[in-house]
């Protein structure tokens, strides 16, 4: 009887081993199928996020270009200005003035507050707002000069940062030495009224 049973179970097992390994083999095909499946699907949207990035980045660049370009104009030498085919017959600061003042400029400066980083929205809303005021500012002109030098360098600090150099080693000043010849007169005339405001206004509030 003991025997009986042993070879129905040595049976059994015999016929039950194969179907079992069907049915895991069929699970875990299932399981990576679906798995794959999963992966397929994330890759495709980290596809399309990067494709997505990619095209805002362009974008980007291409409003940057744009909205940089008045400034580039200012500080290139009147040699160079009038031997440009682009420029030919023109005043520069009559032309980087009047492009800021255009329709399509003020249209640049909207797409950049709609896709640019905030930091460089609030640089260039910086910059704009100095323009604004110009009138209401009784600095001297090389402190003016380097009070908007100060902004312009920090907004393209800003726009490189927005590119993909976080951490950039670069300050605003230094951004600005490729095209600026006496950039760093500029920058300890910066500093020195920068000291000299912050003096003067601990010497107001103390006497207050």
């Amino acid at each position: 009887m003991q025997n009986d049973w042993l070879d129905y179970v040595t049976a059994f097992g015999t016929v039950a081993t194969p179907v079992l390994v069907l049915i895991l083999t069929g699970i875990g095909w299932h399981i990576k199928s679906r798995l794959e499946a999963v992966r397929e699907s994330e890759n495709k949207k980290l596809d399309r996020i990067r494709e997505l990035e990619d095209k805002l980045r362009e974008d980007r660049i291409e409003i940057y270009n744009a909205l940089l370009e008045p400034f580039f104009v200012l500080f290139t030498t009147d040699v160079v200005f009038s031997q440009d085919p682009k420029y030919k017959g023109k005043n520069k600061k009559e032309y980087s003035i009047g492009k800021m003042l255009t329709v399509d400029y003020r249209k640049v400066g909207f797409k950049l507050s709609l896709i640019a980083d905030d930091s460089v929205v609030m640089a260039y809303n910086q910059l704009m707002q100095f323009f604004y005021h110009t009138k209401e500012n009784p600095a001297e002109p090389e402190i003016h000069t380097s009070q908007w030098l100060h902004l312009l360098g920090n907004l393209l600090l800003e726009i490189r940062k927005s590119l993909g150099n976080k951490e950039t080693k670069v300050d605003e000043w230094e951004m600005l030495e490729w095209f600026i010849t006496d950039v760093q007169n500029m920058r300890k005339i910066y500093a020195n009224n920068t000291i000299q405001c912050y003096l003067l206004k601990r010497a107001s509030d103390f006497q207050h």
